[in-house]
């Protein structure tokens, strides 16, 4: 059987948080892809978020998850690519809606706000949430700037 994949990509600020998760990911047996950064050195999240948007277009990896400090800045710049549909989530109702309203693709999570155990909470609920379609795909269709 297949381990399922994701992608994961940080900031300077995120790199911590996104190396406990590639552990906690890990050892729920997935495939995690690691876009970087690879330290806590002062970097620029566009340099990691391109990379990880365009391999989630690609289909490489059907989610992924992003961070940075305020997680503003790595979800704008997701979501310049017009097939991502990256959301900010702190808490897991956040997390669950954005799934099942918006069907995102990237979960985004703010370093400096949450401690790891919101985030494992957070990343668990966007992962297990499904998209219920419907009413809800006819408003994601009109997102993409044709």
């Amino acid at each position: 059987m297949e381990k399922p994949k994701i992608g994961i990509a940080s900031d300077h600020a995120g790199y911590q948080l996104k190396e406990f998760l590639i552990g906690y990911l890990d050892s729920k047996g997935f495939d995690v892809y690691d876009f970087g950064c690879h330290s806590e050195a002062s970097c620029d999240y566009p340099d990691y978020a391109h990379p990880l948007a365009e391999s989630i277009e690609k289909g490489e990896e059907p989610r992924g998850i992003a961070i940075c400090g305020s997680a503003n800045g790595i979800t704008m710049t997701l979501n310049k690519h017009q097939g991502i549909r990256a959301a900010i989530c702190w808490e897991p109702e956040i997390a669950s809606l954005a799934r099942k309203h918006n069907n995102a693709n990237i979960c985004s999570l703010p370093a400096r706000f949450i401690d790891n155990d919101t985030a494992l909470k957070v990343v668990d609920t966007f992962l297990e949430t499904e998209f219920e379609g419907g009413r809800h795909q006819a408003r994601i269709d009109k997102i993409p700037v044709k």
